[in-house]
């Protein structure tokens, strides 16, 4: 199934772009924070009439034929150098994860021709002759540059806008910029397309506390519903944060929508990150491609409160150890279909609707208590709304655990459930949206690790408690943090009145768009009748 992610309304193309730091200052090199916005800017202005939606194949495959282009070029150079009879050999670049780029395709002769009428052409022929040079990359690129309805005069400056990143930088940090660019404008394009952004992108600052808290450091990493693959990008960033290495996890990954999975396939090849990513487009209930397979850390943002999952042919499933999910919601299945995944000593992080945290309809009671008794749920965290590009509407972050009774650096935690409230925490970037800073992932993230490694812990009055699973009986096994941390629901007179303006107006927008659209669909149809 596709990623159904709450939806939110288109936003203009240039106020949707992701924020630069204040801290930042751009440079012509792409060194630092703020070249990416302006990069971002510079190529949406480009895109004219296009629709996000169509751009954002064009402008990203372009990235990815430059970064391919680029590391085939440095490890072309370095073999020229030993052995230049190896510089021929596609099996020496393919032992390096470096992707065989035949000549007519390599970005010095897309540049050098840029601005012939015929750029379209050159462009789909390089995509094809560089799908049948790598087999894993079959079907993922796109190839239909040369269309009619894509101006060729733009292609050609995307092409120069594109040949300028990474200039003069060495070749290991050209690389870092581009798989920056290629990240950035995942979420510029996310912001653009508004309602539909969502449903293959989870933003950046989310990503992070899911990643800061359960800390991938090896093992495998699943992510049953994995967009455009930002959770594994984070997850590597981490460990080589860490001071690890790309290859320390092995990454495993299933989604529904093909075109998603093509960006999935693209984001983790410009990073240089092998995965192992299916596509199927029944999705991970009804076609489970790695269903004998656990995972030691599963970060998943699934579709929020989907009615139209087909949970009446999967009645008797044996995911549903814990009670079977109701046929009008997935949450529960997504909650289930996790936990069968989960290796004996595995620890999950899930985005859900913040209904999930106290729902009684249809059963979804009886099978949060069932998770709470089973002592499966480690930590549940209430975020702040206006954290997603689809909606305004706040979500909740669920911890799952296989195994609590500690070991190593952790402690025994049976019996215990840790509630964050974060609701207070993220600032706005934008009229629309908040992102965590990074001193409110530290917050939260170190909040987590100490509680669970037992180290300097204390509640805090109005942001976390430790509460034990007989207080959690005494509130019917609902898990809404502010229940336990103290703190009342958030009221209007707690959000200042600039956030609350600020939605306020975002949500007269939405309503003004939406009519819009109402009214030229039935004009459009009006047309059909008279005809």
């Amino acid at each position: 199934m596709a990623r159904g992610r709450p939806k939110k309304d288109e936003q203009n193309s240039a106020s949707a772009a992701p924020a630069k730091s204040s801290k930042s200052k751009a440079n012509g090199n792409g060194a630092n924070l703020g070249f990416e916005a302006q990069l971002f800017l510079a190529a949406d202005k480009l895109r004219k009439n296009l629709e996000p939606s169509d751009y954002k194949h064009v402008a990203l495959g372009l990235i990815f034929l430059k970064y391919i282009s680029n590391a085939f070029e440095a490890k072309r150079a370095t073999l020229l150098a030993e052995d230049p009879a190896a510089a021929e050999d596609p099996d020496e670049y393919l032992a390096e994860n470096v992707f065989w780029v035949p000549k007519e395709a390599r970005w010095s002769h897309l540049q050098d021709n840029a601005k012939q009428p015929t750029i379209g052409k050159l462009i789909d022929d390089a995509m094809s002759e560089i799908e049948k040079a790598n087999p894993s990359l079959k079907g993922v690129l796109s190839k239909d540059y040369n269309r009619p309805a894509l101006d060729k005069i733009m292609l050609g400056e995307l092409i120069d806008l594109v040949s300028g990143i990474g200039m003069g930088e060495p070749d290991d940090k050209a690389k870092d910029v581009l798989g920056r660019v290629y990240e950035y404008f995942l979420g510029g394009f996310a912001g653009s397309e508004g309602k539909r952004g969502g449903e293959f992108y989870t933003p950046r600052s989310v990503v992070r506390v899911l990643v800061e808290m359960l800390e991938p450091y090896k093992g495998r990493v699943y992510d049953p519903c994995c967009g455009s693959g930002g959770m594994f990008v984070q997850s590597e960033k981490f460990v080589e944060t860490h001071g690890g290495r790309i290859g320390d996890i092995a990454i495993y990954g299933q989604e529904s929508n093909y075109t998603t999975w093509r960006l999935a396939k693209m984001n983790l090849a410009v990073r240089g990150i092998d995965a192992d990513i299916r596509w199927n487009n029944e999705g991970s209930f009804h076609k489970d491609e790695l269903k004998d397979l656990r995972f030691d850390h599963i970060l998943a943002n699934p579709p929020f409160n989907i009615s139209d999952w087909g949970g009446d042919r999967l009645r008797e499933d044996a995911r549903w150890t814990y009670g079977t999910p109701p046929v009008g919601n997935a949450n529960y299945a997504w909650l289930q279909h996790i936990l069968w995944h989960l290796s004996p000593n595995g620890t999950a992080g899930v985005v859900l609707a913040n209904g999930s945290m106290s729902s009684v309809q249809s059963g979804e009671d009886a099978i949060r208590k069932a998770m709470l008794e089973a002592d499966v749920v480690d930590c549940m965290i209430a975020l702040p709304g206006q954290l997603f590009y689809s909606t305004q509407i706040p979500a909740c972050l669920w911890f799952l655990a296989r195994n609590k009774r500690g070991g190593g650096k952790l402690r025994d935690r049976r019996g215990e459930v840790l509630f964050i409230d974060a609701r207070k925490l993220g600032t706005l970037v934008d009229r629309t949206r908040k992102e965590f800073s990074d001193e409110d992932v530290a917050k939260i993230a170190g909040v987590y690790h100490a509680w669970r490694e037992g180290k300097a812990y204390s509640d805090a009055a109005g942001f976390c408690k430790s509460s034990t699973l007989e207080e959690i009986r005494g509130h019917n096994h609902v898990l809404t943090p502010g229940r336990f941390v103290g703190a009342a629901d958030t009221e209007d007179d707690d959000v200042p009145f600039a956030e609350r303006f600020a939605a306020l107006e975002a949500r007269l927008e939405k309503e003004f768009a939406e009519g819009e659209r109402l009214m030229n669909t039935i004009r459009a149809k009006l047309k059909e009748v008279v005809q």
